[in-house]
């Protein structure tokens, strides 16, 4: 049962069919009400009319045996003041519902029918002999005419009769109609609901496989590359324009980033396996050729080969710290002060370097312009120039040298880990190539930016932006 109901079929099939359900009792409800009201508001017109018509004969002086009680077989109901039946109609058997329960006219009780100012100051209304009282009362009972018993609307209407008093004259409209016509109503709705709700639920679930089998499509694929591992597979996407397309659309693109990402991954691991191997080799190499022949050590290479070793391994330590997502401090500091640092020192530098500040890693920008600083030095001819500024919310570094620059269809492959446009050069002398990637990376988690355009001295400026502090 919780497997059923746990489907987005099944709640969507049970969610509609509840709805119409709710919506069908209510629309039924209100239905009904009106019925009986309309209905019931025309037995009321009905027996109000018989009422008056018998009160004006009577206040027309005519008597009760002349009055005509018996149309249409209606209850019909002559009370005196004193509450004894004088008139009624020729077959009533039984009568509720008016108050008066008698059957059989009684002769008047005596003193009734008197003009006398007491008697006229208990009546709740105050007619003139031959008038008919303009309120009606309504009430509902049953009676039997000729052994047949039904349901009735009465009507109660007072008239002033001369020498008889104010008689009460109660008349009765048949609510056979009314009943029958919402009996008719009920029938149809309990036949009629189950079997509407029956094709809304069918219709719903229809409805609902068809749209949902595109994500059933999505899902099998999904457990298909999970089992496989193979990211190169897409998932199939609808052609429609509707929220599952674009669910399929997002799976792919999601699907594409992590085989890039995993693709990157797998390249890194290679480049730096490849990378770490060389210096490793030759430092075994070199203790190797030392420890059997102590005079051939060269000692210097070996500082050499575990210097660069040290700081390949302390940049894919931090290459693997900025992929883990790792959050630059949030502490200002000069941009112009780290520039003059890292700066001092180095041969063949110049630098402008006025006060800016920003905020962040002040360790992680360090590294960035030594980074900037090496590989200028690395490709300059004579001259590297250093060069700090504000521009507007910006704080500016430049790094140029007057090297033979980067063709302008490299200036964004230099950025990629392990690349090296100088692949004739020996690996002591151009490096790992991951300086530039590691100086973007860590740029861009600072909110700035790093590119590379022509210097005025013909070669190399690197830019770095960062947001300035406030």
């Amino acid at each position: 049962m919780r497997r059923l109901f746990g489907s987005v079929r099944s709640r969507a099939t049970l969610g509609a069919t509840l709805v119409v359900a709710i919506a069908l009792i209510a629309a039924g409800t209100a239905v009904t009400l009106s019925l009986r009201s309309n209905l019931s508001g025309q037995a009321s017109t009905q027996a109000e009319r018989s009422a008056r018509s018998v009160a004006a004969d009577l206040a027309g002086g005519q008597s009760y045996d002349q009055v005509s009680l018996d149309d249409d077989d209606r209850p019909v109901q002559v009370v005196d003041q004193a509450g004894t039946l004088v008139a009624a109609s020729e077959d009533l058997e039984r009568i509720s519902g008016t108050g008066v329960g008698a059957v059989r006219p009684q002769p008047p009780a005596a003193g009734v029918g008197d003009d006398d100012d007491d008697d006229k100051e208990g009546d709740d209304e105050s007619l003139e002999p031959g008038e008919i009282g303009e309120e009606t009362a309504f009430s509902e009972g049953s009676a039997t005419i000729d052994g047949d018993t039904e349901d009735y609307r009465f009507a109660a209407v007072t008239v002033e009769v001369q020498n008889k008093g104010t008689l009460t004259v109660y008349a009765g409209a048949p609510l056979a109609a009314e009943q029958s016509a919402v009996r008719t109503a009920l029938t149809v709705m309990l036949i009629g609901f189950p079997l509407l709700l029956a094709v809304v639920a069918v219709v719903t679930w229809r409805v609902t496989r068809r749209a949902l089998r595109p994500v059933e499509g999505i899902r099998s694929e999904m457990a298909a590359i999970t089992a496989s591992e193979d990211l190169a597979r897409r998932v199939p996407v609808p052609d429609t324009h509707d929220e599952v397309a674009g669910l399929a659309r997002t799976t792919n693109e999601t699907l594409a980033a992590l085989e890039a990402s995993v693709e990157r991954q797998r390249r890194f691991v290679a480049d730096a396996s490849h990378e770490l191997r060389s210096p490793i080799a030759s430092l075994r190499t070199q203790l190797e050729v030392g420890a059997a022949h102590p005079e051939l050590l060269d000692l210097a290479g070996a500082v050499e080969d575990t210097v660069r070793l040290q700081r390949l391994a302390a940049d894919l330590l931090l290459l693997a710290r900025l992929d883990a997502g790792e959050r630059p401090a949030d502490t200002p500091f000069d941009l112009g002060a780290v520039v003059r640092e890292e700066a001092a020192g180095r041969a063949g530098v110049t630098v402008d370097a006025p006060a800016v500040e920003v905020t962040g890693s002040r360790g992680q920008l360090a590294r960035v312009l030594a980074n900037l600083l090496d590989n200028a030095r690395r490709h300059a001819g004579e001259q590297v120039s250093v060069r700090v500024r504000r521009d507007g919310v910006w704080a500016v570094a430049e790094v140029a040298d007057d090297g033979a620059g980067v063709p302008a269809d490299q200036r964004e492959r230099i950025f990629e880990r392990f690349v090296r446009l100088d692949d004739a050069r020996t690996r002591d002398d151009g490096g790992a190539g991951l300086g530039l990637a590691i100086a973007r990376d860590v740029a861009v988690r600072h909110g700035g930016t790093l590119t590379v355009r022509e210097a005025p001295e013909g070669g190399a400026l690197f830019e770095l932006r960062l947001p300035g502090a406030p």
